[in-house]
């Protein structure tokens, strides 16, 4: 008689069957507002001195250029117009300004499940920029992208679990009216994603229409209001601290509008901030606190993100260079100084030089964004799909961020150790008349999926695995992800009434 020897159930088809079965979010390996803050490139002593040099600045040299109605909101604050038409910020007026700040901000999403939490040192990844051209990989080619372009992007990070916001990437080159432009770029975020989307407005004018459109997908402004889900990515300096006289007026009606402002102070090192990555760090400080001062006298208390985006040059040719180490030291620092404060602040992190998302592009998009996180970073932003120095985005490039910033956000979580998982009975168990191995273990199996993430795209078969299965390429296979989530009409888009609503009031230019 034959005796059959029991098998254990599962195995290999098994443990993929489990790696593949959706987790509640609670049990997610990686998640949104991840806590970050290990990473420290400034000491103690550093950001002391990067303090008391931005205090300088602002009480001696200030800021030019703010309009008459900024003028008047930061004198009656406390600043000081100077004769030669600059604002100075005494230090009290300062300190008592970061004292009163918000400590956390919340950025709501049109689905709440999306809201992100900016406090402490939690950090969230996502989208921006306004690239001109989309990085065609099929064809290695550029092309200047348009709104169809811009509505995929919010529709594929909509897809997306580890992109948790979608900040307007790409500028849409087919509409010429700079009004229609940026109705159209809120409509084609909008309709793409229900997770919180960025935009900026070219001119004040646009500002009321931009609202109303708002108010329309919200169902009300009263509905608006109570749960902002757009945030204006505001540049309201021209670097070297001067004021951005449209961009602030812009800021202004959208403060009363109950919009959610990004202050972005994006100077370039050595070309219009300082050379030295702590230079570049002190008048980004210094010049996004002279914004603090300048919301708050508006209105105290109004939801702001402290938007220290300072780049790099290559010194050689004075060009951009957002794929360096200096670029990734750079926002790492600005990380700490919005810890320093306890402000919700933002920068800007995985940008790529490289043209194409190949191995040039990995490395630099890898190393800013998990940097970025490790510093506490509340806000990565161009986090996935920048290419050529933010000239260039790319939707296969967006996919695979997905898989990249999953590896960065388990980086940013760190490792836990408790009783458990020190795992000295664990071990003993294997070891003293055990199988000699933790492949069965029970402590093994049921970590499988919470202590350990699992790609979507890249590949980690043997090479016999990979010949078998027809050699994949990474780039096909991001295609056709692609292409299968843009067969999909998106689940963000609104429901018919409001759709014909807003066509007849705006001269939408995607299809309906």
């Amino acid at each position: 008689m034959t005796v059959q020897t029991p098998h254990r159930s599962g195995g290999r088809a098994a443990r993929r069957a489990s790696r593949a079965a959706p987790l509640a979010d609670h049990l997610r390996p990686v998640r949104p507002g991840m806590t970050g803050g290990t990473f420290n490139p400034l000491s103690p002593a550093a950001m002391d001195r990067i303090h008391l040099a931005v205090l300088d600045a602002l009480e001696q040299i200030g800021l030019a250029d703010a309009p008459p109605s900024g003028i008047a909101h930061m004198t009656g604050a406390g600043a000081i117009l100077g004769d030669d038409g600059r604002l100075r910020f005494p230090r009290a007026l300062i300190e008592d300004t970061i004292a009163s700040a918000n400590r956390s901000t919340t950025l709501y999403a049109r689905d709440p499940k999306h809201d992100l939490d900016l406090s402490g040192t939690k950090v969230h990844y996502g989208t921006a920029g306004a690239a001109v051209h989309l990085v065609e990989v099929d064809g290695r080619s550029y092309r200047e992208c348009g709104v169809q372009d811009l509505h995929d992007a919010a529709r594929i990070a909509d897809t997306l679990d580890n992109l948790h916001f979608v900040q307007r990437p790409m500028v849409c080159r087919d509409i010429p009216d700079n009004l229609e432009m940026d109705l159209n770029s809120i409509y084609a975020c909008c309709a793409g994603t229900t997770k919180h989307v960025g935009v900026s407005f070219g001119e004040p004018a646009h500002v009321k229409p931009g609202l109303e459109l708002l108010h329309m997908i919200a169902g009300g402004e009263d509905k608006w209001r109570a749960r902002p889900f757009v945030s204006n990515s505001n540049c309201f300096v021209v670097p070297p601290m001067k004021f951005a006289t449209e961009s602030c007026l812009v800021m202004e009606e959208l403060i009363e509008g109950g919009m959610p402002i990004l202050l972005l102070s994006a100077g370039q090192a050595g070309a219009t901030a300082p050379a030295p990555i702590a230079g570049a760090i002190v008048q980004a400080v210094a010049e996004c606190l002279a914004g603090l001062v300048y919301v708050n006298a508006i209105k105290p208390g109004h939801p702001t993100i402290f938007g220290t985006w300072p780049f790099v040059s290559d010194l050689r040719t004075g060009a951009m260079s957002g794929g360096s180490g200096e670029q990734a030291l750079l926002t790492a620092g600005c990380a700490q100084m919005h810890r320093y404060y306890d402000l919700p602040g933002g920068a800007a992190a995985g940008i790529a030089d490289a043209k194409l998302p190949d191995m040039q592009a990995g490395w630099e998009q890898a190393m800013s964004n998990v940097m970025a996180g490790m510093s506490g970073l509340n806000m990565v932003y161009e986090a996935a799909g920048m290419h050529a120095s933010l000239l260039g985005f790319c939707l296969e490039s967006l996919i695979l961020g997905d898989d990249l910033i999953g590896q960065a956000l388990r980086c940013v979580r760190g490792i836990e150790v408790t009783e458990d998982s020190v795992s000295l009975e664990v071990m003993r168990a294997t070891c003293i008349g055990g199988p000699g191995h933790y492949l069965g273990s029970d402590q093994t199996l049921s970590l499988m999926q919470t202590e350990y993430i699992y790609p979507a795209l890249a590949d980690r078969t043997s090479p016999k695995e990979w010949v078998e299965q027809g050699r994949p390429d990474l780039l096909v296979k991001a295609t056709a992800r692609k292409e299968e989530i843009l067969a999909q009409r998106a689940n963000a888009r609104f429901d018919p009434e409001t759709d014909r609503q807003i066509r007849e009031r705006f001269n939408i230019h995607l299809p309906a």
